[in-house]
């Protein structure tokens, strides 16, 4: 066990925190899921940051981190979704997630033939993935007794990151195409 792994391992321990500050029945209680949804935001930077700076990367932190991070995602959205019930919240949120699916399962395919590095995450998918963190976190921040400026800005933030999420999934796709076996034939 080392710094990073215990990070992302905390991150995913405070999902339950997560949920449970989200539910509550307090006028504080979005504002507290947006700071441990912050938190587990840093923790995801840090642990990459520190898992590069002391070359403390792990099989098991590769796997992990991922992992951690959209799960967290999968069930902010999912919350928000719950909160916001409108299409304009809904189908974005759908696509950020269909992304994450899609990809997760192309990065697998990919290292099976040996070659994950061919769809490593790219700059596109990092600025996709801070602007979703931070249209999650804004959006989380709004009260929805209270829609205004606050959650219109939340969602166009998540509106945007939804395209760059297909921007970057298409990105992926186009670096995986010619792995793609259409006719079942190896040698071709």
């Amino acid at each position: 066990m080392n710094i990073p792994n215990a990070l992302t391992l905390f991150r995913i321990v405070l999902i339950p925190v997560f949920v449970l500050l989200f539910y509550m029945p307090y006028h504080w209680s979005y504002m507290a899921s947006a700071l441990v949804f912050a938190l587990a935001a840093f923790t995801d930077w840090l642990d990459g940051y520190l898992a590069r700076k002391l070359d403390q990367g792990t099989p098991f932190g590769a796997f992990l981190d991922p992992v951690a991070d959209k799960l967290m995602v999968a069930i902010a959205l999912g919350l928000l979704v719950e909160r916001f019930g409108s299409w304009w919240f809904t189908i974005p949120a759908i696509v950020i997630i269909g992304r994450e699916i899609v990809i997760s399962a192309l990065r697998e395919w990919m290292a099976e033939l040996g070659k994950r590095t061919s769809v490593a995450v790219s700059y596109v998918g990092k600025v996709k993935t801070a602007l979703q963190m931070l249209a999650i976190l804004v959006l989380l921040a709004a009260a929805p007794e209270r829609v205004g400026p606050l959650a219109d800005i939340g969602g166009a933030l998540l509106i945007l990151a939804a395209l760059l999420t297909l921007w970057s999934m298409l990105a992926y796709i186009r670096a995986a195409w010619p792995e793609f076996d259409f006719d079942g034939n190896k040698d071709d």
